[in-house]
């Protein structure tokens, strides 16, 4: 049985997370959350405009220490929500900290409509890592919570990560 670690950034709504619980609760991993040293500030329309500047310049923002050392895992699904069609600076900088050599990742994001590169974005990050099982899961186009994704498509994809364990 592989050992697997579920690391995730979500800011607005907590989309992101909700999908990383439903896949800790299928598979039983472990699950830390990505955080900004500093957290971002102002209205919903300030930290777009914030995170649209970062993701432009390849910005890495300081992060706190997660209490998992990935080199104890097998399998690591790392999820991000969409930030300009890339993933969230602070997931940037999680991964641009790592060793993937020989891991195997599992890469999924959540957005409004609009997925851009993300996956393709993950994979290139961590070099040296197997990528399986990828996952695009939709919300409204409106940056709220309503889930456009058909539940039925999560809990098959949260079952395929469950079968990777074992």
């Amino acid at each position: 049985m592989s050992k697997m670690l579920i690391v995730y950034y979500s800011w607005s709504n907590g989309n992101t997370k909700r999908i990383a619980e439903m896949l800790q609760n299928a598979t039983g991993a472990d699950i830390a959350r990505i955080e900004t040293a500093k957290p971002y500030e102002g209205s919903y329309d300030d930290v777009v405009e914030q995170g649209k500047r970062e993701t432009e310049k390849g910005f890495r923002p300081e992060i706190k220490p997660l209490k998992y050392n990935i080199s104890d895992y097998d399998i690591i699904a790392v999820g991000t929500p969409t930030w300009w069609y890339t993933m969230a600076p602070a997931v940037l900088s999680y991964l641009s900290s790592q060793n993937w050599e020989g891991k195997t990742i599992i890469p999924f994001m959540t957005d409004g409509g609009w997925p851009g590169h993300v996956i393709r974005d993950i994979k290139k990050i961590c070099k040296g890592a197997d990528s399986q099982c990828e996952m695009e899961v939709r919300f409204d186009s409106l940056g709220k919570d309503h889930l456009e994704t058909p539940i039925a498509d999560i809990q098959n994809w949260t079952e395929k990560v469950r079968r990777l364990c074992l």
